[in-house]
């Protein structure tokens, strides 16, 4: 904690000096004269701005599915889940794939209303989540029944709107995929986030299935499944049951957490072994999702969508998405502490860094947020867009052991992959998680 209040106190100074700096009526400088402090993610830069913050975009990460022998009109679906294992290993999770569409020429819609066209300029013309054909199963569709979206409203019809493909593959550091988990297509109905458990020496990976209401644990391979949390099909809200699970965190000793989830209000903890210990949470008021702060009273929850857990401080940090803010629990629910993370936010998952920061990307402002454990605000950067390096709908985020970024993002319909820049500012870069020496 001192090393991160050290940073924040030292970021919090050097910021102060560049606002002097920025207000100064010093002439300009001269060529061969240092560079002027600035707010640049890398100091001194001239010209252009922070469009992908302290990073770049890596171009053709992944490779894209066209390149594919009988994929050359297919594209990557909703994309639900990345994880770096390493950065020749990347886990890559997605809801199936949608066809690969060219932008259309701007047309007039006047049934819509005067002066509507479509699609609008420089903006993205399809969300691959959203709509009656998204990527499969959408919102419902094949493979769903049981699972409380078998009304949902997938309509599309499969081999022309969408096709499962290709919903769990491993990439390589060049964007190559060298792995594609074909064999788990039929039992996943909404895959939703994949790790690979940070302290678990034989790397087991995980994947949280929100539409089949389950946790799973597969072998490093993905040749075996070794252990279901949950009762696929099934929704609940007990020791054996979810409805509709989001994402995990675990603790050294690999005890876990789970957030329960888009209809749960809860977070359930277990053993390493998969014993359920305990759960908290009691659903929150809900009038309508686009008013903030419906509910404001600790320890309820509407959409428990984004869960990290601080090794060494030994606390849960929640999304309550729908409520737009972070709660702050114990290892056992006892709540410390929350923060708002924007009235127009839709935060959609937590990481947390050895340095104590937590980086929560929000869908609906379209930046990457850091916050320090007390929930400060920090440092955000990001933009909408389709172009590489924008941002929409992201939904998961890791980081390697080189400090290389990779994005899920559902509504785009792609993972991005983000080197840091050269001579950008250490602070603003998103750390290192936590992780068993055994991985560093």
């Amino acid at each position: 904690m001192l090393r991160s209040a050290i940073k924040t106190i030292t970021t919090a100074a050097a910021f102060s000096v560049i606002s002097l700096v920025g207000c100064s009526t010093a002439p300009p400088t001269q060529e061969g004269a240092k560079a002027p402090a600035s707010f640049a993610a890398v100091p001194g830069e001239k010209g252009g701005q922070d469009v992908s913050g302290p990073y770049d975009v890596v171009a053709d990460w992944p490779k894209p599915l066209t390149s594919l022998p009988g994929h050359e009109k297919w594209t990557w679906g909703a994309v639900e889940g990345i994880f770096a294992e390493s950065p020749d290993r990347v886990y890559i999770l997605q809801r199936g794939e949608l066809p690969a569409l060219k932008r259309p020429p701007n047309t007039p819609v006047p049934q819509f209303g005067p002066s509507l066209s479509f699609p609008v300029n420089e903006v993205p013309f399809r969300n691959a989540s959203q709509g009656p054909v998204a990527a499969l199963p959408g919102e419902g569709g094949p493979g769903a029944a049981g699972t409380g979206l078998e009304n949902g409203l997938w309509k599309g019809k499969i081999g022309v709107d969408g096709r499962w493909e290709h919903v769990l593959v491993v990439v390589n550091s060049n964007g190559d995929i060298v792995e594609n988990w074909s064999q788990w297509d039929k039992m996943l109905k909404r895959p939703h986030a994949i790790y690979v458990n940070p302290y678990d020496a034989e790397k087991n990976v995980w994947v949280v299935d929100d539409a089949g209401h389950s946790v799973y644990k597969f072998t490093h391979d993905g040749k075996k499944l070794l252990l279901t949390l949950g009762t696929p099909g099934k929704e609940g809200a007990d020791a054996t049951h979810f409805n509709r699970p989001t994402f995990i965190a675990w603790a050294p000793d690999s005890t876990m957490w789970v957030a329960d989830g888009y209809n749960g209000t809860r977070v359930a903890k277990f053993d390493k072994d998969g014993k359920f210990l305990l759960d908290w949470g009691k659903p929150g008021i809900r009038v309508n999702m686009s008013i903030p702060e419906v509910e404001t009273r600790p320890g309820y929850f509407n959409a428990v969508h984004g869960i990290a857990y601080d090794p060494d401080t030994h606390k849960v940090f929640v999304n309550d998405r729908s409520n737009r803010r972070i709660q702050v629990f114990d290892e056992n629910g006892k709540f410390l502490d929350m923060w708002s993370t924007g009235t127009q936010s839709t935060v959609y998952c937590l990481l947390i860094t050895a340095d104590h920061h937590i980086w929560a990307p929000d869908s609906r402002t379209w930046k990457l947020l850091e916050y320090d454990e007390d929930g400060h605000f920090l440092y955000s950067w990001g933009s909408q867009g389709d172009w590489p390096g924008a941002m929409w709908g992201a939904h998961q985020i890791s980081v390697d052991q080189e400090g290389n970024l990779y994005m899920a993002e559902v509504s785009n319909g792609r993972a991005q992959k983000f080197r840091p820049r050269q001579g950008a500012r250490p602070e603003l870069l998103v750390g290192q998680p936590f992780r068993s020496a055994a991985w560093k």
